[in-house]
């Protein structure tokens, strides 16, 4: 089993008419174990930015906490928020700085622009080369189950409902064809007005 594979976990993000959806599942495994069953994989570092990671989890925690740092850095010297373009540009300087002993993770970074309302979506690999696709990006143990049902399901222009709804569909169904991922998911819905957290049930087996 790989090392990116050990602990599980599967992240989807997806991008709307002004808005976008973040999710991941809630399981923490160690192989086939399940260790935990309410451990997100998504964290805010900013004003409508978040930071969505699979991989190895210590490693997840640490990029978190850095990026967490960074951008309240950036706030406290720009005095304003940081937009996820970024946000983006900071990870991917953190995670390539460590490109000789690279951190076993595969990010995704999706936001608001709050000046443009433009939603922006990425994914990036373990030395934080950028890929900005217009319409979904998955990354984690169930990322090659999500993308052809994502496919199905992602249509142009959608507005928040429409898009929790197809990010909370595929997202499912990835996950029941992941033994490594499950136990539940939680969804953070990027509004101008708001960031709607839900939390959905899925298999627990």
């Amino acid at each position: 089993m790989s090392i990116m594979s050990y602990h599980g976990g599967t992240v989807l993000a997806m991008a709307g008419n002004e808005c976008v959806c973040i999710g991941s599942d809630l399981r923490l495994g160690e192989q086939m174990t399940t260790v935990a069953t309410d451990v997100s994989k998504v964290a805010q570092v900013g004003d409508r930015v978040f930071v969505g990671i699979g991989g190895f989890h210590t490693d997840v925690r640490t990029i978190m906490d850095k990026m967490e740092f960074r951008c309240g850095l950036y706030k406290l010297r720009e005095r304003r928020e940081v937009r996820p373009e970024v946000a983006a540009l900071m990870l991917s300087n953190l995670l390539y700085h460590h490109r000789f002993g690279s951190f076993l993770v595969q990010p995704i970074v999706a936001g608001l622009d709050m000046e443009t309302m433009k939603p922006y979506i990425c994914g990036m690999d373990t030395i934080g080369c950028i890929a900005s696709p217009r319409d979904f990006v998955a990354v984690g143990t169930g990322a090659e189950y999500l993308l052809g049902v994502s496919e199905g399901f992602w249509q142009d222009n959608m507005n928040p409902d429409e898009l929790f709804e197809a990010t909370a569909q595929s997202l499912l169904s990835g996950l029941e064809r992941d033994a490594a991922s499950g136990w539940g998911a939680v969804i953070h819905t990027i509004t101008k007005d708001k960031v709607n957290v839900k939390t959905i049930k899925a298999r627990m087996d």
